[in-house]
């Protein structure tokens, strides 16, 4: 076993963490949709909340919010990317069950392994190997989520959330022009492209703000979203990227879909099969074996 680094000590529970999060979005967000909120109020409310929390403790740490004309253009296209990752991931849940949408969204590590080898920053084996493990426990997991007819559309608005995620995960390990600015601050940028956008959003679809959104239980949700799968989440996700790397943090990202579909089980009644439970173990057992064998 490898010794692990102060890096990876860092970084591989921040990327742990990261997944789960994440992987609780439908537990948030479903309740809000059956209820008839629109997926642009949702996520309006998810990042303006957001946004207002995490200003308001960068303001008490007497954060330096100052950031030049280049980090102000990578900081946008971030925003856009995560934001673009949020968007079809909701609009997925319009058509297969969350747990499926969730696991989909998974193929965004082997996407970006294959991204680093063309900047030519080439994986180790324990980690493309994990990657094939943990992918194969994926594809197991998705072949168990049930007997009913699966909508495409549904499984590409999922393949393109995991795609524009992969880009975003990049960027953030990539970029020399950010590498200074910190990961509560990236956070707080990236998420206030997202609200303007779904407030965009809402105005030119015409959609009602406050419609489904009656009662404390769902404004409790809206906070949860807000916190959870996406101040923590994002937050994490930055930290594990710039200490472990790109490829190795979006390996982690295998506990959001293992979140997911026990979310989908235990509160939405969901099928938990044979499969699932195969698939789960694999892919915990994928993530050990790369975390023993690799130092960062």
């Amino acid at each position: 076993m490898a010794k692990l680094s102060r890096n990876a000590i860092i970084g591989y529970p921040a990327g742990i963490v990261t997944g789960i999060t994440y992987g609780l979005n439908p537990l948030f967000a479903k309740p809000l949709m059956n209820n008839g909120a629109s997926t642009e109020a949702i996520l309006f409310f998810r990042y303006g909340i957001a946004v207002v929390l995490l200003g308001a403790y960068l303001l008490l740490k007497k954060e330096n919010f100052r950031i030049n004309l280049r980090q102000a253009g990578v900081l946008l296209g971030l925003g856009l990317l995560y934001t673009a990752s949020s968007a079809f991931l909701f609009e997925a849940y319009k058509y297969i069950a969350s747990g499926l949408a969730t696991t989909l969204v998974f193929l965004f590590p082997v996407m970006v392994a294959i991204i680093m080898v063309f900047l030519k920053v080439v994986p180790s084996w324990p980690v493309w190997l994990s990657i094939a493990a943990t992918f194969a426990g994926v594809m197991i997991m998705t072949g168990g989520t049930g007997t009913e007819a699966i909508d495409p559309t549904g499984i590409w608005f999922s393949i393109a959330s995991a795609f524009v995620y992969a880009l975003f995960i990049v960027i953030i390990n990539r970029s020399k022009a950010i590498s200074s600015i910190p990961n509560s601050l990236l956070t707080f940028y990236a998420l206030s492209v997202g609200t303007v956008f779904f407030l965009t959003r809402c105005g030119l679809s015409g959609a009602e703000l406050l419609t489904g959104l009656n009662g404390g239980m769902a404004w409790a949700n809206l906070l949860g979203l807000a916190i959870l799968p996406t101040i923590v989440s994002t937050a994490s996700l930055a930290i594990a990227t710039r200490n472990i790397g790109a490829t190795k943090a979006s390996v982690l990202g295998v506990f959001e879909p293992i979140t997911a579909i026990l979310v989908g089980t235990l509160v939405f009644g969901e099928e938990l099969t044979p499969n699932i439970i195969a698939g789960i173990l694999i892919s915990i057992v994928a993530v050990s074996f790369m975390i023993m064998l690799t130092k960062r």
